[in-house]
């Protein structure tokens, strides 16, 4: 537990323990978040379904995503629901059309804003509930939730990010370009890492896992072992 967590997220860790998955888009976080889940029969955070929801919503309103006021207060009023795999934005399932290259691009544009980062935060806080939350972003270890008890950060090459992202969008039959991927993804990555408030970094105490060379199952596997290590030495209880 981190001994400088503030009175709140040391309640959270009360109410149940949280496990922070981060790192750039396309290193496979969402699917190693829903494996571990399954694993320990936990919940799942999809933090970045937030920013892609709200991107969507003001695009939809023809609204300025460069605005950190406006999206500010968009993002205070957002109407979201997860069920299962599914997205809802004000009742709409948007699962699909927030997972595109431009929906990956509006939601590093929006992420940017300070008013945005806290407005979601409450929303991401308030996922954590019995018997325990996984949840997956570019900031749950280092800014959301700095008091997981265990933080695992994922990368992979740009080159084999785009690999995966070229594969997905031919077998869903669309065409895709490797440089166009590629450059979309370097792109994305310095928005990300470069933005002033809650920048993807790695976290205090995170456990980088390269999964350029491994399989979803080889990366599963560690993240499992780490997990089951790190609610033992904590007494969590997994069940």
């Amino acid at each position: 537990m981190n001994s400088n967590a503030s009175p709140r997220e040391s309640l959270q860790l009360q109410v149940a323990p949280v496990i922070a998955i981060d790192g750039p888009s396309g290193t496979g976080k969402g699917t190693i978040a829903e494996g571990l889940a399954q694993q320990l029969g936990w919940h799942v955070l999809d933090s970045g379904a937030l920013y892609r929801s709200l991107g969507l919503a003001a695009t939809r309103a023809g609204l300025d995503l460069d605005d950190g006021a406006t999206m500010g207060e968009l993002a205070r009023r957002l109407q979201i629901r997860f069920e299962g795999n599914r997205v809802l934005l004000d009742g709409d399932d948007v699962s699909e059309e927030i997972r595109t290259a431009e929906g990956g691009v509006r939601a590093s544009r929006v992420a940017v804003h300070a008013q945005v980062r806290e407005a979601l935060m409450l929303l991401q806080r308030a996922a954590v509930r019995p018997p325990g939350l996984i949840a997956d972003g570019r900031d749950m270890g280092s800014r959301v939730f700095p008091n997981a008890v265990l933080k695992i950060y994922l990368y992979a090459t740009p080159e084999e990010r785009a690999n995966r992202r070229y594969k997905q969008l031919r077998d869903k039959g669309m065409d895709a370009n490797m440089r166009d991927l590629i450059r979309e993804l370097r792109e994305r990555d310095d928005l990300d890492r470069n933005r002033t408030h809650s920048p993807l970094t790695i976290a205090d105490g995170a456990i980088v896992i390269d999964s350029t060379a491994l399989s979803i199952a080889d990366v599963l596997a560690q993240v499992v072992a780490q997990a089951q290590q790190a609610l033992a030495n904590t007494g969590s209880i997994s069940e």
